[in-house]
């Protein structure tokens, strides 16, 4: 196995629930049950048991075959999430004024504003639909401002269907368009956008959010609360 397989294979391992952690990285990759089941040889209700549990809990082979799949798979496809995960799991996160924190299976994004306390601003309409995996918490405006292109694909983790969350918000001009420029060195935008601190950001900021179909929040939330709250996801 190479780096990257192993390093999944580890989490998926490790996981309090192997099953849920399976789910995240099979979709992260976007491969359904079926394309996976039949790049595997077995069942679709096969992976399905495995992701719900009703399966006991996969030995190491299973997590190898599972985790070389995935892989294999999105190699075919042009490699774009390996070669995404590869720069992420990898090399690592730079030292900087963020974090980010992975869950181990995907949280609606209802319950997650509902954990942090947050109020829907614009595109509400996609909160019922919406799927999290992780998020970013980044602690200053000068910093996102200031976030090189490669800096600005790492706070995505592992995946960008996550949340950055701001602190040190004035207006939530800032966040917004530096998020709408990043776009031009990664072709992602996160799903969840949270501002701390304020009640409501200003035009330009709401403006973005909805043009770029990103859920805008706002909390008054300290921040430690918020990693305390979203703990028992990672």
């Amino acid at each position: 196995m190479d780096k990257l397989a192993l390093i999944i294979a580890g989490e998926i391992s490790l996981s309090k629930d192997p099953g849920s952690s399976m789910r995240k990285w099979r979709e992260l990759f976007g491969i359904s049950q079926s394309e996976l089941s039949h790049h595997l040889g077995v069942s679709a209700s096969t992976i399905s048991d495995y992701e719900s549990g009703r399966r006991k809990s996969p030995g190491i082979n299973v997590v190898r075959r599972f985790v070389q799949a995935l892989i294999d798979i999105d190699r075919s496809r042009g490699g774009k999430i390996v070669k995404h995960l590869e720069r992420q799991l990898i090399k690592g996160y730079e030292e900087a004024t963020y974090e980010v924190h992975e869950f181990y299976t995907g949280v609606p994004a209802s319950e997650f504003i509902k954990r942090i306390e947050g109020n829907v601003i614009v595109n509400e309409e996609f909160v019922p639909n919406t799927m999290i995996f992780g998020y970013t918490l980044i602690d200053s405006i000068r910093t996102i401002t200031e976030l090189s292109s490669k800096e600005y694909i790492r706070l995505f983790g592992s995946t960008p269907r996550r949340a950055l969350i701001f602190t040190g918000v004035t207006t939530g001009r800032s966040p917004m368009i530096a998020i709408k420029i990043g776009k031009f060195c990664a072709d992602f935008s996160p799903e969840i956008v949270v501002m701390t601190g304020i009640e409501r950001p200003d035009g330009v900021a709401i403006k973005i959010a909805e043009k770029e179909k990103i859920i805008l929040v706002t909390t008054f939330m300290e921040p430690r609360d918020i990693v305390n709250s979203l703990k028992e996801f990672e």
